[in-house]
């Protein structure tokens, strides 16, 4: 008998707070049309994935992306959307709200722009905060992955992140910058290991421009070029966060970077043709 192919799919942050739906905190245009057309994969070629993995962005209030963390010399808070940089907080212009962070702050601002592929700090809505109905899984897709999980009897691997509120954790597999004290948002070998011993996995979630391309770089990056063939990503289940005018046109990132991946060896597909 043929020996059953290893396939994986990963499903990056399809929460609420990121679906265009009502009450929506950093809803993503298209999201919640992306996770119907997701869960109707999971329907129909279910009975094809060994596993499923979800990850699930889990942030706190007071974190460094939140406006809460930060005030200016008035003691206001920025409004979302707004870039900080290490000019900006060497010079006054916004500041931890708790002095004592303000070092490591300016540190972590510092190291981000040493890197050409991390943004800058960004101020985001609070979002998927813990314990909210905007951290939960999309209605839809929830159902659709219940139902796999009943119906093939296996268990959905949830995989959190960004709870340390040091640091940005926009990809998978770790933060933008790890904290040495915090496991957690250090590189995630387990989950590397396990994409590298799998046949085919597919990616799908939300940002294109954000998180699932962060996760997808930070795989890329990890896990040897022998291994980037075997992922597929369904173009059709992610869409990227709208430009800032005047500031940085987010799609162009997302599409640059689908095509980079393209021209690296992964598959560009759609949740209708895979598995067909």
């Amino acid at each position: 008998m043929a020996k059953r192919l290893n396939i994986q799919l990963v499903v990056i942050d399809p929460q609420n707070d990121f679906c265009d739906i009502p009450g929506a905190a950093l809803p993503v245009p298209g999201a919640n049309a992306d996770m119907e057309r997701l869960a109707k994969f999971i329907d129909r070629a279910g009975s094809k994935l060994a596993d499923i993995h979800v990850t699930l962005d889990s942030h706190r209030l007071i974190d460094i992306a939140h406006p809460a963390w930060w005030m200016d010399q008035n003691g206001d808070q920025p409004k979302p959307f707004t870039l900080i940089s290490a000019n900006d907080i060497e010079a006054g212009i916004w500041t931890p709200r708790d002095p004592g962070l303000r070092s490591r702050t300016l540190a972590y601002a510092r190291t981000l722009e040493s890197a050409p592929d991390h943004y800058k700090i960004c101020v985001w809505p609070p979002h998927c905060l813990i314990g909210t109905a905007g951290h939960n899984v999309h209605a839809a897709l929830n159902k659709s992955l219940q139902k796999w999980s009943d119906r093939e009897f296996a268990m959905v691997d949830y995989i959190t992140k960004g709870s340390n509120p040091y640091t940005e954790h926009y990809g998978a597999l770790m933060a933008e910058v790890p904290d040495p004290n915090d496991p957690s948002t250090g590189l995630n070998t387990q989950f590397l290991t396990m994409l590298a011993e799998a046949d085919i996995v597919a990616v799908a979630g939300e940002a294109s421009s954000h998180c699932v391309l962060k996760t997808v770089q930070q795989i890329a990056e990890n896990i040897g070029a022998e291994h980037i063939k075997k992922f597929h990503l369904l173009r059709d289940c992610m869409s990227p966060v709208p430009a800032i005018p005047n500031v940085v046109d987010f799609p162009a990132i997302a599409e640059a970077f689908l095509n980079r991946m393209k021209a690296d060896g992964m598959t560009i597909t759609t949740s209708t043709d895979f598995l067909s």
